[in-house]
């Protein structure tokens, strides 16, 4: 147990009941996106597909899911994905604390480095991955991200665990 933002706060594995809570936060937190996509962010389809792929790590307040994170484990890489923190806690440094646990997480499973991806139009991210030691490694398209109102392709970023 730890203090965020004053709360007593508690980080979890997701469970299948989760997935709800998952969708709505996920959703809230990538309203920035809709400048360039129509849409949500994700589903509960998805977030199931991603469950049986990978792990979602949770925070939450006991009363409130306030950040998830998503990881999978490719032997010595992983991917470390939707991370998302509720609205009214960004820029309080959860997101940060959030990417530091899926890294522990990950490096506990034995792997070696974390990849990451964001779309190129989210400049505002580039800076905070690289203070958390990510560098970009190339580029990929876009095309899997339904409803597109702008052109986008996805920065590819990774760091030694």
């Amino acid at each position: 147990m730890s203090t965020d933002a004053g709360k007593h706060t508690y980080l979890r594995s997701a469970a299948p009941d989760d997935v709800s809570a998952i969708v709505t936060l996920a959703n809230s937190a990538f309203e920035v996106e809709r400048f360039f996509k129509d849409g949500d962010r994700t589903n509960a389809d998805q977030v199931k597909q991603m469950m049986a792929e990978g792990t979602f790590l949770l925070l939450s307040d006991g009363d409130s899911l306030l950040a998830c994170v998503y990881v999978t484990l490719n032997g010595e890489r992983a991917y470390i994905g939707l991370l998302a923190v509720e609205p009214a806690g960004q820029k309080k440094g959860i997101g940060k604390r959030m990417m530091r646990e899926a890294e522990s997480y990950a490096r506990a499973a034995g792997s070696k480095f974390a990849d990451l991806r964001t779309v190129d139009l989210r400049t505002e991210l580039l800076p905070i991955y690289r203070s958390l030691g990510y560098v970009e490694t190339g580029t990929e398209s876009a095309d899997v991200i339904p409803n597109l109102k702008l052109p986008v392709h996805f920065v590819r970023m990774s760091k030694t665990l």
